[in-house]
């Protein structure tokens, strides 16, 4: 499958190494991409609604994503949060001078009564982004994170307390009544689409929430299309964030085998690093097939490499060629 032949293509993504492989099949696809991204790490700060993964994979395919840590703004400067701190205020959680115009702008079309989604959108296009991003839900999901002391809003413990709590459970809440984003029928309904990808997000933090909005999987698995994840795995070790500590604290096998079971019964096929090519067999035997490639993406180059390897898996696994 070329980006020519797959016509539109859904990806699921949150985070850094999620919004490196959603740029990368963005420059393939442009609009023909919908972005389906987590909204459970949105919480409202300094009276405002903060949107992390939204923004994160905006700002990525917008071309303006910091390069060094992979979220905020290239060149941004910190005035507002340096006066924040004088007068007192929290400044454990860093909003930049331009970054800040993004969250004061959706907090007031929010109160206007405009969805998350159309927020989203009308950002989108003033940044230029082709692509369609779509907040997983328009309902509010919180990820909460229990701990030893009790339970933590995701903020709290993922930039507050900088992960260093020991994860014991994870509860979306507000998941149980959450309605999947309405855009995503309309998206099922077209008969060129060719796969849907999980990029290398948190599976915890990232993909879970998204999956735990009530039909998620069900809609997925319906569309009949070839599902292709990406361990954010390579060599015992994830690439970026607290993945593989989640999982060693939950029980998980800290390997691409672990990730591979813990997408069992959804995904179809798993895109592992080089490093793991010796844990093939292994995952093949949970009922998923594989593909091995270079998975790190340190250049906009690895990003499309990486969004082509994805891309021909699921076209072998729709052929029915891959075993």
């Amino acid at each position: 499958m070329t980006s020519e032949s797959a016509g539109t293509i859904i990806a699921l993504a949150g985070g850094v190494g999620g919004a490196k492989l959603a740029d990368g099949l963005a420059r393939l696809f442009g609009e023909r991409l919908t972005v389906v991204v987590n909204t459970g790490d949105d919480f409202t700060h300094l009276g405002l609604h903060v949107s992390p993964d939204l923004d994160t994979v905006m700002y990525t395919l917008a071309g303006i994503a910091n390069p060094k840590a992979g979220w905020g703004i290239v060149g941004e400067t910190w005035e507002f949060m340096a006066q924040i701190e004088r007068l007192g205020g929290p400044a454990w959680f860093r909003l930049g001078d331009r970054d800040l115009a993004t969250h004061v702008l959706r907090t007031e079309r929010l109160a206007e009564g405009e969805t998350l989604s159309a927020v989203t959108a009308g950002l989108c296009r003033s940044l230029g982004v082709a692509a369609a991003l779509l907040p997983m839900s328009d309902d509010l999901v919180r990820t909460m994170i229990r701990s030893d002391g009790g339970e933590l809003p995701f903020q709290d413990y993922f930039v507050r307390l900088a992960c260093a709590v020991p994860v014991r459970g994870i509860r979306f809440e507000g998941a149980k009544t959450a309605r999947i984003n309405p855009a995503l029928a309309a998206l099922g309904e077209r008969p060129d689409l060719g796969a849907i990808i999980i990029c290398p997000s948190n599976p915890y933090l990232s993909v879970d929430p998204i999956l735990a909005v009530p039909g998620m999987r069900e809609w997925l698995r319906a569309q009949g299309r070839p599902i292709v994840a990406v361990s954010p795995i390579v060599g015992g070790a994830a690439i970026k964030g607290p993945a593989a500590k989640i999982m060693a604290e939950l029980g998980a096998a800290v390997s691409a085998v672990g990730i591979a079971r813990h997408y069992r019964g959804l995904i179809d096929g798993l895109v592992i690093d080089e490093a793991d090519a010796g844990l093939a067999n292994e995952i093949v035997a949970e009922g998923i097939k594989v593909r091995v490639s270079r998975s790190v993406m340190s250049s906009t180059e690895d990003r499309v490499a990486l969004a082509r390897v994805c891309l021909a898996f699921a076209g072998e696994i729709a052929d029915g060629r891959c075993r």
